[in-house]
């Protein structure tokens, strides 16, 4: 069914089934800023038809809302016109044993979604969340209590409430949407498409891993059939490399690397590493539980001990495709863009171009420098090195391996949610 007829179909659905939306009178204020950073949606003068989506990504360190506005013209694909972006921290896992807090962070974003759509609009455009390695790391118990809250916020909101439109997402799909974002967005979805990029997504509490192979031996020596998956959008089938590691995420890792994951009595241990500055000692939450961490005060630290210590989270947990082509590129975003930029290793606006040996440099540095330069931040050097870990030990990234750091392609943020979005009107039957 081509795009266009599916986006007819969505239109008239909509109109039928008003029932599910109703219009919300009283919703908390995001702070007046909100409407300064609103941008003038710019529209062509032979446009056929407007769409809108509202999509929800509920990740473990922050929730953040995509409004997205679509032109769909004569052509089999549609124009992604506009994205108004907004992020909230902490995660919808930090209230854990306070869902109704988590509730009214999703009010707060969904005035977002109604300064941008037009209020014609609203009846008619679906509304989605997405929960990711926060939320699957939580008890299904916490999380369900999490997600009858946000249902319960978008019933009583104005716009459209698909079926399933509050749910926690399996990692696997995490990986092969964001694929399918960052594809769209560099034009390589098209029709009999040859050349595609990959995607390195790094975050709180998951990492994922997604291309196109050019070697039959990558998919089958994989370790088992859920590193593939294949699907079918626009006229062609895609079959792709995934995975997703659940507790490989940065935040996770840092736990692990630490001693701390799924460790008791929180209130009077103190989780030490090398790879902390010596005389460092704080309070660091993640996932609604706080931990005392510290460097060792008379012992030491530095890059090799560091990296000792974030291998043990990576060996014997990542797989190694058999192929990671050089003349592949890869796309790499969230925490690996966010830490090359507290590194100083590319710009925060415009990203960049780096090698694998970049960050293994940059990590050295950083660490070994602790004592007499602390870094911006205590974590850097743990998660500079684990980052390095992670793509040489973990993936096996070559040391001169060109990585694309991004936060956005084109204007609009790299993730999984534009494929999420796209997914929603097209339904890819990914498998």
């Amino acid at each position: 069914m081509k795009l266009s007829v599916m986006f007819s179909l969505l239109v008239l659905l909509a109109v039928v089934d008003l029932s599910r939306a109703q219009l919300k009178t009283s919703l908390v204020d995001l702070t007046n800023s909100i409407g300064s950073i609103l941008p003038s949606l710019s529209r062509p003068a032979n446009h056929s038809r407007i769409f809108y989506a509202v999509m929800f990504d509920a990740g473990s360190t922050g929730t953040r809302i995509h409004v997205y506005t679509f032109i769909q013209g004569g052509s089999e694909l549609p124009v992604l016109d506009n994205e108004m972006f907004h992020s909230i921290k902490p995660g919808l896992s930090a209230y854990a044993d306070s869902p109704e807090m988590a509730a009214h962070t999703v009010r707060m974003l969904l005035k977002v979604a109604k300064k941008t759509v037009p209020r014609l609009e609203w009846k008619r455009t679906p509304v989605v969340l997405r929960a990711t390695a926060g939320l699957r790391l939580l008890s299904t118990e916490k999380a369900q209590a999490l997600l009858e809250q946000v249902q319960h916020v978008f019933d009583e909101s104005p716009f459209l409430v698909p079926d399933n439109s509050v749910s926690i997402m399996n990692g696997k799909n995490e990986g092969i949407l964001a694929w399918i974002s960052v594809n769209f967005l560099t034009g390589h979805l098209k029709a009999q498409t040859k050349k595609t990029v990959g995607i390195l997504d790094l975050g709180g509490g998951s990492t994922q891993i997604t291309f196109l192979p050019k070697l039959r031996k990558t998919i089958e020596s994989a370790p088992v059939d859920d590193y593939v998956a294949r699907f079918d959008i626009f006229n062609s089938t895609f079959e792709l490399y995934t995975h997703s590691y659940l507790g490989n995420g940065l935040m996770a890792a840092r736990l692990a690397t630490l001693g701390a994951l799924g460790a008791e009595g929180l209130e009077w241990r103190v989780f030490k590493s090398t790879c902390l500055p010596k005389k460092f000692r704080d309070e660091w939450s993640f996932g609604g539980l706080t931990y005392q961490v510290s460097g060792h005060p008379d012992g030491y630290s530095g890059y090799k001990l560091c990296y000792q210590e974030v291998l043990k989270v990576v060996k014997g947990i990542i797989h190694q495709p058999y192929e990671l082509e050089d003349s592949s590129v890869f796309y790499a975003f969230s925490y690996y863009f966010d830490r090359a930029v507290d590194a100083g290793l590319i710009d925060g606006v415009q990203g960049g171009m780096l090698e694998v040996r970049h960050f293994k440099k940059r990590a050295k540095e950083v660490c070994n420098k602790m004592t007499k330069h602390p870094p911006i931040s205590s974590f850097l050097c743990m998660d500079m090195t684990y980052i390095t870990c992670l793509l040489k030990d973990g993936f096996g990234f070559k040391d001169s391996t060109v990585l694309q750091l991004t936060k956005k392609v084109n204007n609009v943020e790299a993730s999984w949610a534009l494929g999420a979005t796209l997914d929603h009107f097209h339904n890819l039957k990914i498998h």
